[in-house]
C-alpha cells in the first residue's frame, strides 16, 4: 500500500511539473507593440480563476521563448506577486487597463518568497521568461494588444 501511495505521489508531482499537463487554462495570443514600431507576438496561458492565479507558472521547468502567462485582475489595483515554487526566473510585466506597460520586474528569483509589487494600480501582469524584456527591448510605455485591454 505504501508503494502505491508513493508511486501515485511521484506521478502527481511529475505531471504537475510538465508544461500544460493537468492545466485547464485557456491560451490566447497577444502582441507587445514597442515604441520603435516592432510587434512582438506571444502565446499566453490565461490565469482567470483564483486557483489559476495562485498556481501561475509554479513547478514549470521551462517556458517557450514566445510564451507566457497573462493574469487579468479585472479592475486596476495594486498587485503583489511572489515566486514561491516557481523554478525558472521570470520577467513580470505590469500593464494598465489601457494596455500600457507601467513597470517591469526583470529576472525575478526562482523559489523566492519576497513579494514583488506593482508600480501603482494595474489591470494585468504578463509573465515571460527572465531576460525577455532586455532581449527584446521591451520598455515601460510600450503597449500590449489583447482583448482584455481598452483600445
Amino acid at each position: 500500500m505504501k508503494v502505491m501511495k508513493a508511486l501515485f505521489l511521484v506521478v502527481v508531482l511529475v505531471t504537475a511539473a510538465l508544461p500544460g499537463v493537468g492545466s485547464a487554462m485557456g491560451t490566447s495570443h497577444l502582441t507587445i507593440e514597442t515604441a520603435d514600431g516592432r510587434s512582438l507576438p506571444f502565446t499566453v496561458e490565461l490565469a482567470q480563476t483564483p486557483e489559476e492565479e495562485s498556481l501561475g507558472l509554479m513547478n514549470r521547468r521551462s517556458l517557450a521563448p514566445d510564451a507566457g502567462m497573462l493574469f487579468d485582475f479585472g479592475a486596476e489595483r495594486p498587485i503583489a506577486m511572489w515566486m514561491k515554487n516557481t523554478l525558472i526566473p521570470l520577467d513580470m510585466i505590469f500593464i494598465s487597463a489601457q494596455g500600457r506597460i507601467t513597470g517591469i520586474a526583470e529576472r525575478t528569483v526562482p523559489l523566492s518568497l519576497e513579494t514583488i509589487g506593482s508600480p501603482g494600480s494595474i489591470k494585468a501582469v504578463l509573465e515571460v521568461n527572465g531576460g525577455t524584456a532586455e532581449r527584446l527591448h521591451i520598455h515601460t510605455g510600450d503597449r500590449v494588444a489583447h482583448p482584455i485591454f481598452a483600445h
